[in-house]
Order: C-alpha cells, then sequence, then structure tokens
C-alpha cells in the first residue's frame, strides 16, 4: 500500500480544493482573504506573506477576475471545456507548459476552465475552476470561487499527473 507523505509534519501540501471570496472584514482597517499556494491555505490580504490570488469582479455581476498583488502578468488560460468531467480529465492529463503568454489577470472566468498561475518567485500553480458565484449581496457585487490546485514548488512548469 502507498503512502501520501504530503501531509506529514515539515512537508508542505501541494494540492488541494479552495474556496475564497471577495468579502471585507474589519471595522477600521479592511482586509479580504484569498490563497497562498506555497502555504497551501487562505490569508488574510494583510498577512505576510500575502494571498498569491484573490477573487474580485469588473464592477458588473458577470465578469470574475483572479487577480494578484504581485506586479507581474502571473496568468495563462491553458484550456476551457464544456463539462466538469471533461476539465477534470485534462486538468489530471495536464502535466507540463511551454513559455505560456501571460496575462495581468484571469479575467471572466468560469467553470470547467483551467489557469496556470505564476507566482512573484517563479513558482507554478496550475487551477482548474469547479464553480463561481457572482451576486448582489450587502450593497456589493459579491464574487467567489471553488477551484482545485496543483502547486510546483520547484520553478518548473511540469505537474504531477494522474
Amino acid at each position: 500500500m502507498g503512502c501520501n507523505d504530503s501531509n506529514k509534519p515539515g512537508n508542505t501540501k501541494t494540492s488541494g480544493t479552495e474556496t475564497i471570496d471577495n468579502s471585507l472584514y474589519g471595522t477600521t482597517v479592511y482586509y479580504g482573504i484569498g490563497f497562498n499556494f506555497s502555504a497551501a491555505e487562505k490569508v488574510s490580504s494583510l498577512a505576510t506573506p500575502k494571498p498569491d490570488i484573490t477573487i474580485g469582479n469588473d464592477g458588473t455581476l458577470t465578469n470574475l477576475i483572479l487577480q494578484t498583488d504581485n506586479y507581474k502578468d502571473s496568468f495563462y488560460k491553458a484550456g476551457e471545456y464544456t463539462d466538469a468531467n471533461s476539465a477534470e480529465k485534462a486538468f489530471d492529463a495536464l502535466t507540463s507548459l511551454i513559455f505560456p503568454t501571460w496575462e495581468s489577470w484571469a479575467y471572466s472566468i468560469k467553470p470547467n476552465q483551467i489557469w496556470i498561475f505564476r507566482t512573484s518567485a517563479e513558482k507554478y500553480a496550475k487551477i482548474r475552476i469547479i464553480t463561481t458565484l457572482s451576486e448582489a449581496r450587502y450593497s456589493r457585487d459579491y464574487a467567489e470561487c471553488t477551484f482545485e490546485w496543483v502547486y510546483q514548488p520547484d520553478g518548473t512548469l511540469t505537474f504531477p499527473g494522474k
């Protein structure tokens, strides 16, 4: 029987599923919660290190955006699929990329898309969008995204396959 060492103490988790949204917290200093791949967890926008990605929108309820605060073009859309099964198979089969053309945001994210993210430290993550939610909440345009992720901490664009 095999053993998964990725969750043992001292080892960094390199994959999972997470949900982030654009809720704001605080009373005098406001902050949001995003996701940090190297820490493998949700973190405050006031934390050090900050989140790698956060979710927002373009001021409408139709275009959700994954964004970063690392001052470089960091997103590449690796594919868009008609159903969850096709997207999951493509995500699992995606093991490498060669010289993607980076964008500043993952714009107009939707379920069944696959994105590659480049951190400020030149590490990479592949992201499969599972669900999105966009609605008016508390006088704001609320955005939420659930995604599967695989982080490649060695700085290559090679991911493990399934």
